[in-house]
C-alpha cells in the first residue's frame, strides 16, 4: 500500500484556481481535507468519490470554453488539457482533457494517483501493461458519460483514450501531481519505444526547472529492463 504523502513536487507561481468559482473552491477544499485525513491511497480515493461524483453530475459548473477543442495544444489533433486548478506546490491538479471525435491520445502514463471521469461524450480506453519489450494492451473499456475510475500507479497507469462520440469528449482528471507540467512517458506499442513527454496545458504555463529531480530519467521505468 502506498500512502498519501508525496516526495516530488514542481512548484509554480501562477494562480491556483484558473477557474475560480464557489463550486471549484468547495470541491478542492473537500479533496484537500480528505487527502489530509491520511490513510492509504485507496481509502482517500473512496472518500473523494462522493464529491467527485457530485461534480460529474453537475451540468452547469464547467464553462464551455474549457470544453473546446485545443488546436494550438502541444498534444496535437485538437487534443488538450484545460487547467482548472493547480496546487502551488504541485501536489494536486484538476483539468479537463478534450479529445475531438475520432481522435486518440498517445499511449501515456500519469505518475500520480487520482480519479478520472467522463463529463461529456463517449470514449474507448485501452489500458496497457509495461513489459520488458515496451507496452502491451491488457484491457479495453467503453466509457460512458458520468462514469469514472481510480488511477493508482503502477497498475493501470498507462492508457490511450479515443473519442467515440460525434462530440468532443471531455474527461475530468483529478490527480496528485501537476500532470500537464511534469515529465512523464509516451509509448509506441508497435515500435516498443518509450520517450519523455510533457503535455502542457492549453491555458497555463509550465515553469521550467533546472533541478535534477525534474528530469525524466528520474522517473524512468528502467527497473523493468
Amino acid at each position: 500500500m502506498c500512502d498519501t504523502q508525496h516526495l516530488l513536487h514542481n512548484h509554480h507561481h501562477g494562480p491556483e484556481f484558473i477557474l475560480d468559482t464557489p463550486v471549484m473552491r468547495d470541491f478542492i477544499a473537500q479533496v484537500k481535507a480528505e487527502i489530509a485525513a491520511g490513510g492509504t491511497v485507496e481509502e482517500a480515493i473512496k472518500r473523494i468519490e462522493g464529491p467527485f461524483a457530485a461534480l460529474m453530475d453537475d451540468p452547469d459548473w464547467l464553462p464551455a470554453e474549457y470544453m473546446a477543442d485545443a488546436p494550438e495544444s502541444g498534444m496535437g489533433q485538437g487534443i488538450g488539457q484545460w487547467a482548472l486548478y493547480r496546487a502551488q506546490d504541485g501536489s494536486l491538479c484538476l483539468f479537463a482533457l478534450v479529445v475531438p471525435p475520432g481522435k486518440s491520445t498517445p499511449i501515456h502514463d500519469h505518475l500520480a494517483w487520482g480519479l478520472i471521469g467522463l463529463y461529456q461524450g463517449t470514449q474507448d480506453e485501452d489500458v496497457y501493461a509495461l513489459t520488458d519489450h515496451g507496452v502491451q494492451m491488457k484491457s479495453h473499456n467503453k466509457i460512458k458519460r458520468g462514469e469514472f475510475f481510480a488511477l493508482i500507479p503502477p497498475d493501470d497507469d498507462i492508457h490511450q483514450i479515443t473519442t467515440t462520440s460525434d462530440v468532443t469528449s471531455v474527461s475530468l482528471h483529478l490527480l496528485t501531481n501537476d500532470t500537464g507540467c511534469i515529465w512523464r512517458h509516451r509509448f509506441d506499442a508497435e515500435l516498443g519505444t518509450t520517450e519523455p513527454f510533457r503535455s502542457g496545458y492549453v491555458n497555463a504555463e509550465c515553469e521550467d526547472h533546472t533541478h535534477d529531480h525534474d528530469h525524466p530519467a528520474d522517473h524512468d521505468h528502467s527497473h523493468h529492463h
